[in-house]
C-alpha cells in the first residue's frame, strides 16, 4: 500500500495514486485497477479514479469511485466562482447518488465529522449547521412538507477524546433509531500538496476513516460497516511539516530554474516573496535539469519526489517537528467551504432548492 511503503500521510486518492506512479511504476502511469480521467467544467477541472480491488491494494485506498474537484473560489474569495463550483459540487454528488439507485425520496443522514472546537478540524460541524433539515417535517408535520423535498437528517457525533465513544458506534446508534437509506459523511483531510489545502474538495462512496487527517484512524465508516451506502465528502485543510519542507525545497528550485531561463544565468538577489505574491506562478517546466539541481541542493538536489518526502520525514519526525500546519486564513476558508458544500448539499437533495436560494437559507 501506497502509505505504509512511503509513510506519507495523505487521505486523496489521486495523491495516493500519484505515489505509486513517481515511485513504484516508474516509467507508466498505468496502474492495474485504477482508472483515472479528467474533466473541466466551466472554470471548474474535475479528476476522476475508479478503484478496484486489485487496484485498492497497490494505493491503498479503498475500492469505489473518487471525484476530486480542483477551484481557487474559496482562496481567492470569489462569490460567482463559489457558486459555480457549488453547481459542479452538486453534479458530482448527483451522479453518485445515481449509481447506487438511490430514489429522490430516499432518506438521508448528513454526518458532520471532526471537532467544532478546532478551526481547521470544523468543516463538517459547521458545514451541517447551514444544511437544511427536513426529517422532523416529515415526522410530526407532513402536511406543510411542499414537492420537491425529501427527509435530511443531520448529526455532528463529535470526536472521541471529547466523547470517549467511537464515531461508528454513534452512528451505527442514529441508524439504528433513524433507518436511512444512505449516509453523507464531511471531514477535514490531510493533503501532500500545499497548492490542494483548502482548493479541492473529494466525493467518493468508498467510505471514510474519522480522524485519518491527523493520524488518529479510527474504525472505517462504509457500507461495509454500517449497512447503507456511505458518500465522504472531503476538503483538505492541512499539511504535515515534511509537506511544506518538501515543496519549499521544490520552489526554491523553480524559482532559481525560472531565474536562470529569464536572465541565462543564476540571480544573484532573490526578491523577497512578499513583493511579488499573487503574481508569479511557478510550475514543474522551471524545475532546472538534475545536473543543476544537484549543484546548487548537493545530494539532496538529486533525490526524486517519494526519497525527498522519505528524508524529511525521517529528520522531523524524532524531533517531534513534524506538525500539522494551516493557513492564517483558516477561519474564513472554513465558514466558506461549509458554506459551499451546504449550498450543493441542499440542492442536490432537495429538487425545490437552487444554489441561489440554498444560500440564503437559515435555519
Amino acid at each position: 500500500m501506497a502509505e505504509e511503503q512511503y509513510g506519507i500521510r495523505t487521505d486523496l486518492a489521486i495523491e495516493a495514486r500519484d505515489m505509486v506512479v513517481e515511485k513504484g511504476q516508474k516509467n507508466t502511469e498505468e496502474i492495474q485497477g485504477v482508472t483515472i480521467e479528467e474533466k473541466k467544467f466551466g472554470n471548474i477541472r474535475v479528476t476522476y479514479v475508479e478503484i478496484t480491488e486489485e487496484g485498492a491494494e497497490k494505493i491503498g485506498k479503498g475500492k469505489g469511485s473518487y471525484r476530486t474537484i480542483y477551484t481557487d473560489a474559496i482562496r481567492k474569495q470569489d462569490t460567482n466562482l463559489q457558486h459555480e463550483t457549488a453547481n459542479v459540487f452538486r453534479t458530482q454528488l448527483q451522479e453518485l447518488l445515481t449509481k447506487h439507485q438511490l430514489t429522490k425520496d430516499a432518506k438521508a443522514l448528513i454526518v458532520g465529522l471532526g471537532n467544532r472546537h478546532v478551526t481547521p478540524d470544523a468543516l463538517g460541524p459547521l458545514a451541517i449547521e447551514k444544511v437544511l433539515v427536513t426529517n422532523h417535517l416529515f415526522e410530526f408535520e407532513p402536511e406543510y412538507v411542499a414537492e420537491g423535498y425529501r427527509r435530511v437528517a443531520t448529526i455532528n457525533p463529535g470526536v472521541m477524546g471529547v466523547t470517549g465513544i467511537e464515531t461508528s458506534d454513534i452512528i451505527k446508534g442514529v441508524i439504528e433509531k433513524l433507518k436511512p437509506d444512505f449516509i453523507i459523511a464531511i471531514d477535514a483531510l490531510a493533503s501532500r500538496s500545499i497548492e490542494r489545502v483548502n482548493a479541492t474538495i473529494q466525493l467518493s462512496d468508498a467510505g471514510i476513516h474519522p480522524g485519518s487527517g491527523v493520524g488518529n484512524k479510527r474504525k472505517e465508516l462504509s457500507q461495509d460497516t454500517l449497512g447503507v451506502p456511505v458518500f465522504a465528502i472531503g476538503v483538505p485543510t492541512v499539511v504535515d511539516a515534511v509537506t511544506i519542507t518538501s515543496d519549499a525545497i521544490d520552489y526554491v528550485l523553480k524559482h532559481i530554474g525560472k531565474e536562470w531561463k529569464e536572465k541565462d544565468q543564476p540571480s544573484k538577489s532573490l526578491t523577497p516573496a512578499g513583493m511579488n505574491f499573487g503574481s508569479r506562478s511557478l510550475s514543474d517546466a522551471d524545475l532546472p535539469s538534475m545536473e543543476k539541481r544537484e549543484k546548487i541542493l548537493g545530494m539532496i538536489g538529486s533525490l526524486d519526489e517519494i526519497e525527498k518526502r522519505a528524508l524529511m520525514k525521517e529528520v522531523l519526525t524524532p524531533l517531534g517537528h513534524n506538525l500539522m500546519v494551516t493557513p492564517k486564513e483558516i477561519d474564513g476558508y472554513i465558514e466558506d467551504m461549509a458554506h459551499l458544500l451546504a449550498e450543493g448539499i441542499n440542492a442536490c437533495l432537495h429538487d425545490s432548492v437552487t444554489i441561489d436560494t440554498a444560500s440564503n437559507y437559515t435555519r
